[in-house]
This record gives C-alpha cells, sequence and structure tokens, in this order.
C-alpha cells in the first residue's frame, strides 16, 4: 500500500520501497531490466529522486492494466518522445497488431501495447463500436424507406 506523504528529494531505498510498495527486490530487478535508471550516488550513499519516485509509479500503473514489461518498456519509451505519438518503427522492428472486423467493409486495427486496452476492455469497445455501426446503418435504412 502506498502513503500519500509528500516525498523527500533524496530518497533511500527503503523509502522509496515503502512510497511505491514495492520489494528492494523488484526495484533492483526494474534497475537490471532497464526500466528505471540507477540510483543517484554510490553504495550507501545511494539516493533516488522525485523522477524515480514517478517513473515507479508509472510502471505500476502500466502494469496493473494487464501490460508486460516488455510492453511497460516500450510504453515508457513512447511517453518519453516530446510528440506524444508512437515512435516511428525501425527496419525489421516487429509489431503486433490486431485486425478486428466490425463489419463487411470495417475493421479496426488495434496495438494493443499502445492502446493499454485489456482483453475485455477491448472486447467492450468493439461490441460497443458494432451496435454504433448497426444503428448507423438501420437509421440510414429507415431514411430511405
Amino acid at each position: 500500500m502506498t502513503q500519500a506523504l509528500p516525498p523527500p528529494t533524496k530518497l533511500g531505498i527503503d523509502d522509496l520501497c515503502r512510497l511505491t510498495g514495492l520489494t528492494r527486490r523488484t526495484v533492483r530487478f526494474y534497475i537490471q531490466k532497464g526500466l528505471l535508471e540507477k540510483p543517484n550516488g554510490e553504495k550507501k550513499g545511494a539516493w533516488y529522486s522525485q523522477e524515480h519516485l514517478e517513473r515507479l509509479a508509472r510502471i505500476r500503473q502500466l502494469s496493473a492494466s494487464g501490460l508486460s514489461l516488455d510492453a511497460v518498456a516500450r510504453q515508457l519509451d513512447d511517453s518519453v518522445d516530446a510528440g506524444g505519438d508512437a515512435p516511428a518503427a525501425m527496419p525489421g522492428t516487429v509489431t503486433v497488431k490486431s485486425h478486428i472486423t466490425v463489419a463487411r467493409g470495417l475493421e479496426v486495427v488495434v496495438c494493443p501495447d499502445l492502446a493499454q486496452m485489456r482483453p475485455e476492455q477491448l472486447r467492450k469497445f468493439i461490441r460497443l463500436l458494432s451496435e454504433a455501426y448497426q444503428e448507423s446503418v438501420q437509421d440510414d435504412d429507415q431514411l430511405t424507406d
């Protein structure tokens, strides 16, 4: 459970863990995986900043939404992009996208990592989109009758 106290400028690992609800092992794992920058300073004098705390909060939020750690890393990298758009794919990059047919001639392309939607959220979105399409077609049919 996280606490809502304003964090000090310099945090030791125990303070960081207390504020984020993560274990020391998890914090170190995120550093090892490149999700989190190494602490400032060295050894016993190492400390974490507000940026570390905010980054860990974002990692927790993305992980809780169902994203894998690889997807979290991509999402964090994308959010660093000043334009807010996903960066252009490099040659050889493999991107997984779902092509979902809503109706004949109407297809939705979803990049699950960027959409940040859990499967049940995506199913609900597609159902609502399909219903809206059906209503639109019925309204149009009624106008032409």
